[in-house]
């Protein structure tokens, strides 16, 4: 099992692939697929593992396919059509982004029906290999993989940058739901992992402790959402990031999870909780 850093716009620790066996788990953006490549060296993989088909998870997959015809995608059944057909994957991306997105993300192929491996949640795979949890909160389509005592967590876990202590919650639009990710975080633990995995960015040994951390935190943070405007909740994003790390992993941290995105897709989680109760 090893740790492949993408490079996402030329700074380390931002986006990881890892490879475990012949099998890639969150290949990255294309943006990075000639990072991936050299990572890989010359390695054919069998499968892709996807966590869920945002696309500095997901976005290369495609562009894989095309170089490796025979190459299975694993994606959660909500993800599945997404990757067939993304242009409104895309469309929902261009408008977050706008005229960054080519740059941040480079291009997305789709992905051939017949190459997709429809999961659900519950399965094992690849010979027994990998366990599949379905973990939504961060993203509807979010799944979970476990490996030999290795939960592979995607955006559930938190972001948490290797060598550093902090875990923060990318809390992105469009579908953050807080409750269902404390669900998620409960059915993390509950397989008691013996380390943790996150695209953004590394391993960890201490898994109960990062996901407490990370469950107090995104109540902490969708509370600030609530309260708060885009620009103070920002600045206090930025604060408490600051407190825990130097400058160059605060700038990871930044990368990895922009605070005004984080803001939006807190927003919108309490405004779409104020719509279901409102009257008429």
């Amino acid at each position: 099992m090893r740790l492949i850093d993408v490079m996402h716009l030329g700074r380390p620790r931002v986006i990881g692939a890892w490879l475990v066996g012949d099998v890639v788990i969150d290949p990255g953006p294309t943006s990075c697929l000639e990072t991936l490549l050299a990572g890989l060296g010359g390695e054919r993989p069998h499968a892709l593992l996807l966590t869920h088909i945002h696309l500095d998870h997901a976005g290369a997959s495609g562009s894989l396919v095309e170089r490796w015809p025979e190459l299975e995608v694993y994606v959660h059944e909500r993800g599945a059509r997404h990757m067939v057909s993304p242009e409104r994957l895309l469309g929902s991306a261009r408008q977050l982004y706008g005229d960054d997105m080519d740059r941040l993300w480079g291009d997305m192929v789709p992905v051939p029906e017949a190459n997709l491996r429809v999961l659900h949640g519950g399965e094992t795979l690849l010979g027994g290999q990998f366990d599949v949890a379905y973990t939504p909160g961060h993203a509807s389509h979010h799944v979970s993989f476990l490996h030999e005592g290795v939960a592979f967590v995607g955006d559930t876990g938190g972001v948490r940058i290797a060598g550093s202590q902090l875990t923060v919650p990318p809390s992105p639009p469009p579908d953050i739901d807080v409750e269902k990710w404390h669900a998620s975080i409960e059915r993390i633990a509950a397989w008691h992992p013996r380390r943790l995995v996150a695209t953004h960015f590394g391993a960890s040994e201490d898994a109960s402790a990062q996901l407490s951390e990370l469950s107090g935190r995104l109540d902490d943070w969708a509370a600030w959402a609530r309260e708060q405007d885009l620009e103070t909740f920002v600045e206090g994003v930025r604060a408490e990031i600051g407190e825990h790390v130097d400058a160059e992993t605060a700038a990871s941290y930044e990368q990895a999870a922009p605070p005004e995105q984080l803001y939006a897709g807190l927003e919108r989680y309490w405004r779409k909780r104020a719509e279901a109760v409102r009257p008429g």
